[in-house]
């Protein structure tokens, strides 16, 4: 049983609770459709009811939105979705049409199909809640709401607000949601089901009024906006977000019949998509990720210390702190630990403005947070993360006293992004326990943790870093300690030929312009400047002379560097970043008078396709190598990790995806012909000419892009 309902003698009100048996989330599926069917025919033929009130039993978790695992087993057919979007929209519009009023008290995550089914309520209280929030995040794995979600919201709130919340997949804290209209009432989560029945006393809801925005012409040039800033930031590679403006834009004013036609119509088309297919595959990827250890909730470190208070130092002990866990943070000098804190501060400051932290959260946050500058025992800690300068001798002394000073079972782990793991932990008395914990820039922000496992590295110490990450709501991958590990392994590469081609006399801007528009996040001179150009030419270099396969960064980052441009932080690097406004190509550049490098190895200058394939197949290439030489074990994982550490086109599904999508033979050609055109480095490897030729995929039934 998955809601039970019982009917309060005292005012009449029958009360649903959504209780999942068996599980920490509540979801939707068919089951629990036919089962809030049921229900809501008895309260139909209930005498003297007088409301009902909608709520979950989980602790944070109202209602997650459907089942996408049950949905992803029958394939995404229209034959498997059309059944369910019909009992969806038939379940849900028998609830609107009660005779009574409805309400439903939100507390916790209220996302997709949960909040189309709270939409389908007369009323709608939200808990004040760090953990409540609502959206519909669906056009993020490639859909559209399909369960009144288009049809509802632009009346309630206004086709402009609608189309933001649908088009961006935004979550919305209770306050933001109460200010946009879609929350009627605030309250704690202690006062939450009072304020529930109050607004159960107004009565059902009154018909939505008219609004200005939605007469024909406003609506046009609303719609228009919407598809405008739809295109920019999407390159035209999501089909979702443009078909939920046009069918927001089409429902409005027409039965709720017609409405659902529509959003039926647009998601069985959608589903079909291979940018569907991609995003959802990526979000079966995390939630596989999510429940690769046996305990569901694992526990965070008692207490935890970090070495080093720079910006991922002072990032990682944030993180450890606003997940309860006490932090012992400590650096060479009482100023070093004063310029983290501060860095922590800022954090605090702008998770309490996004609502992520209360601001009693982000206080007791900052409080577990401990600052040392001295060499004290720390035989209480459970993790030592070391963060220091990315220096084999720094970390082999930081380790060696560290392991005088921890408990026999503590986890040490490095931050390290390329340094050898087994190499830190080679001289102490237990290597077993050294892990790398690749944490990425920044942490607050970026989803992925590389678990990285030395060759003496315990598996139980590896066991123990994928609970960890997990209790922090991070996603980790576990990798081998190879050069680069995983993510920069595949990733550097593509920096260093987009360095190249600038030195042959491509502009910066139609660099990473194309980029772009083949679906990164970033174009890879813009990243480099984000990264920072010495981290850049650090790795690149590290990574050159450990795998002779790869490209020579060569000298262009260096001279850079020479003049003091270090990217973002410096203020100018490919780009100049102004405190306030947008980046721009550097005009300093042109006075470098860098010339080609090999002037001679190339016949004319590479056009747009050209420079696309250059920087991404150079990446795929590098993927393939990875997964034949078992940096992780399967392809899933490799895919997964470039798209959460580094955005990787997700549309695309990642590097190995694009690989099945291109064929192996048509992407050997490619790779054979850019290597004979004065790109020899671009070869390709042995993996994929052995894929070419017994005409094999990374993947089954690997879909082609459009």
């Amino acid at each position: 049983m998955n809601i039970l309902r019982h009917i309060d003698p005292a005012d009449g009100v029958a009360v649903l609770t959504f209780d999942r048996p068996g599980s920490s989330a509540n979801v939707l599926d068919e089951a629990v459709l036919r089962e809030l069917d049921e229900h809501l025919a008895v309260l139909e033929a209930t005498p003297g009811l007088r409301g009902v009130l909608l709520r979950g039993a989980k602790p944070t978790i109202f209602i997650a939105g459907a089942d996408l695992h049950a949905l992803a087993e029958g394939g995404l057919s229209p034959a498997r979705l059309a059944p369910v979007i019909d009992l969806g929209h038939a379940v849900f519009e028998r609830l609107a049409r009660l005779p009574v009023p409805s309400v439903a008290a939100i507390h916790g995550a209220c996302l997709g199909g949960g909040l189309e089914l709270a939409l389908a309520c007369d009323w709608r209280a939200a808990s004040d809640s760090a953990a409540t929030k609502l959206g519909l995040p669906e056009t993020g794995l490639g859909i559209l709401p399909a369960w009144g979600g288009c049809v509802r919201l632009p009346p309630l709130i206004g086709l402009p607000a609608a189309l933001s919340l649908i088009v961006s997949g935004r979550r919305l804290a209770a306050a933001q949601a109460a200010r946009a209209g879609l929350v009627d009432a605030v309250a704690h989560e202690e006062y939450l089901e009072a304020a529930a029945r109050r607004l159960l006393a107004r009565g059902k809801r009154p018909a939505p009024r008219r609004r200005l925005v939605h007469l024909a012409p406003l609506r046009a040039f609303v719609a228009l906006r919407a598809r405008v800033a739809v295109a920019a930031r999407t390159h035209g590679h999501y089909p979702a977000p443009p078909r939920a403006v046009e069918v927001c834009v089409a429902a409005l004013g027409k039965s709720h019949e017609a409405g659902f036609a529509l959003e039926k119509a647009a998601l069985l088309e959608l589903a079909a998509t291979s940018a569907a297919r991609h995003l959802m595959g990526i979000f079966l990827g995390r939630e596989r990720i999510k429940k690769s250890v046996a305990d569901p909730r694992p526990a965070p470190p008692r207490v935890a210390a970090v070495v080093g208070a720079g910006v991922m130092g002072a990032g990682i002990a944030w993180w450890l702190a606003a997940h309860r866990v006490p932090v012992r943070l400590q650096d060479v000098s009482p100023e070093a630990l004063g310029r983290g804190l501060e860095t922590i501060r800022r954090l605090a400051a702008e998770a309490v403005r996004h609502r992520a932290l209360t601001p009693v959260e982000g206080r007791a946050a900052l409080d577990r947070i401990i600052p040392i500058d001295a060499d004290t025992p720390l035989r209480g800690v459970d993790w030592v993360i070391e963060a220091a300068a990315e220096k084999l001798d720094v970390k082999r002394a930081i380790f060696r006293r560290l392991e005088a000073r921890v408990a026999p079972d503590a986890i040490l782990a490095t931050n390290t992004s390329a340094l050898s793991i087994d190499a830190i932990a080679d001289g102490l008395a237990h290597p077993g326990r050294v892990v790398g914990l690749h944490f990425f820039n920044p942490v607050h922000r970026m989803p992925l943790v590389e678990i990285v496992r030395g060759p003496r590295t315990a598996a139980a110490a590896v066991d123990s870093a994928r609970r960890l990450v997990l209790a922090l709501d991070k996603l980790p991958v576990v990798a081998r300690d190879r050069p680069g590990f995983l993510v920069n392994r595949v990733l550097i590469p593509g920096l260093v030929e987009a360095v190249h081609l600038f030195r042959e006399g491509v502009p910066v801007a139609e660099i990473d312009r194309a980029l772009e528009d083949f679906g990164l996040p970033m174009g890879p001179l813009r990243l480099a400047d984000e990264v920072g150009l010495d981290i850049a030419s650090h790795v690149a270099r590290d990574l050159a002379e450990r795998l002779p396969h790869l490209a020579a960064p060569g000298d262009t980052l260096e001279r850079l560097i020479a003049h003091g441009w270090l990217g973002k932080k410096s203020g100018r690097g490919f780009y100049t970043h102004p405190t306030r406004g947008k980046a721009k190509p550097n005009p300093g550049l042109r006075a470098l008078r860098l010339a080609p490098e090999n002037p001679a190895s190339r016949a004319a200058a590479p056009d747009r396709a050209e420079i696309v394939d250059c920087v991404v197949l150079v990446m795929v290439n590098e993927a393939a190598r990875c997964l034949d030489e078992g940096v992780v074990d399967d392809a899933d994982d490799l895919d997964l990790a470039m798209v959460l550490g580094t955005g990787w086109a997700p549309f695309r599904g990642g590097p190995l995806h694009h690989a099945d999508a291109l064929g192996a033979a048509p992407l050997v050609a490619r790779l054979d012909a850019l290597a004979a055109g004065g790109r020899p480095h671009l070869e390709p490897c042995a993996a994929l000419r052995a894929r070419a030729a017994q005409g094999r995929t990374f993947f089954p039934a690997s879909p082609k892009t459009p």
